[in-house]
């Protein structure tokens, strides 16, 4: 069908826009006149122009009487740009096809029946399943407020994140580790707990050639971050954040550092992790890649804040009776408590697998 191949391009287009547009949404847009391509554009940036508004400056003709294939609804309202729907009815677009509706409160729908007032016939649901799947954690994000919540681990065959002695360079291969970068390059934020930090002492940057660099996000309740580990040494060239339940006497020489200090509710003790969801989600922090340890995994999971699980497997045995597991603490007691995963697929990675699942919804 030569309407889907439109549609995939745009779809292709929009992801040009990954990690760049957060909170916004990626959307690619494509112009069609007489079976020619005359314009494409996606979103390019947070506060650049529209994936629409790009397509129509790019077009070689005029693209009046033209159809406009959109991954997501067109928006109707003035933001950081104006409204889409009305270059289109200036550029006189005789017709629009649209991947998805848009669940931003203020289109939601409005967008199309703009267009429909004006006279254009707008067609939905070409490639929705697709389109709503690339944006699924603006889909959250504009629904709930809080970020969409990746926990990510690798391990090998018989589940070990590390040997008993502690060495965990490398688990798996250099392929799935640059998929980890591209990851880390697609959401807002990467959080780790202060056990990682204090056993691994990582850098949590994107080193990837055009990479982004998350907002990195240390859990640490007490505020036990050495000032000479890699994150504080760079905290000034890349954005940190120390969520912790308390101010101490360590708190200056982490802010002199260049680190600020989020103070959270407490829960058993530690940093109540809905509240951090929560105030993230304030400062529009849409998506956050949790790559902590075993006791981290586990409070995240009892939180009810994970949406999606990202599990690197190296085919590798290394044992060990104190060698760590990804998921820590208490665990579950049964079998049948067990959280079990939906929506599953599996990447090979060079030698490696990346296991892939959602999360059902979880219990208060």
């Amino acid at each position: 069908m030569k309407e889907e191949v439109y549609m995939r391009r745009a779809l292709e287009l929009a992801r040009r826009g990954m990690g760049r547009v957060n909170p916004n949404p990626m959307v690619g847009c494509v112009i069609v006149r007489d079976g020619r391509v005359i314009g494409e554009g996606w979103h390019e940036a947070y506060g650049s122009p529209h994936a629409e508004r790009r397509a129509l400056d790019d077009c070689t003709e005029d693209a009046a009487g033209a159809t406009l294939y959109v991954t997501l609804e067109p928006c109707c309202h003035h933001g950081k740009q104006p409204p889409c729907t009305e270059a289109i009815l200036a550029h006189k677009i005789a017709r629009v096809v649209v991947g998805c509706l848009d669940p931003n409160p203020v289109v939601a729908g409005k967008g199309c029946a703009r267009l429909r007032e004006a006279g254009i016939p707008v067609e939905t649901g070409l490639l929705e399943a697709e389109c709503r799947a690339l944006n699924k954690v603006f889909f959250h994000f504009i629904t709930h407020r809080t970020p969409f919540v990746v926990m990510k681990y690798a391990m090998t065959l018989d589940g070990k994140i590390a040997s008993s002695t502690g060495d965990s360079r490398w688990v798996t291969g250099e392929a799935a580790r640059l998929h980890v970068h591209k990851t880390r390059s697609a959401l807002s934020a990467v959080m780790v707990g202060v056990g990682t930090v204090l056993a691994d002492d990582p850098l949590l940057t994107c080193r990837i050639d055009g990479g982004l660099n998350p907002l990195r996000i240390v859990c640490d309740s007490h505020l036990r971050t050495p000032p000479e580990s890699q994150l504080m040494r760079t905290a000034r060239d890349t954005p940190t954040l120390v969520a912790a339940v308390e101010r101490n006497d360590r708190a200056t020489a982490l802010e002199q550092a260049g680190a600020e200090i989020l103070l959270c509710a407490e829960k058993d003790g530690r940093v109540d992790l809905a509240d951090l969801m929560q105030k993230l989600g304030e400062r529009n922090i849409d998506s956050v890649l949790i790559e902590g340890g075993g006791a981290l995994h586990f409070s995240a999971l009892k939180a009810g804040i994970i949406h999606k699980v990202h599990a690197y497997i190296a085919p590798k045995l290394i044992g060990g009776g104190t060698a760590k597991t990804p998921i820590g603490g208490a665990g579950y007691r049964k079998m049948c408590d067990a959280i079990r995963l939906e929506n599953l697929t599996v990447t090979p990675l060079g030698g490696d697998f990346l296991l892939e699942g959602d999360l059902p919804c979880l219990p208060d």
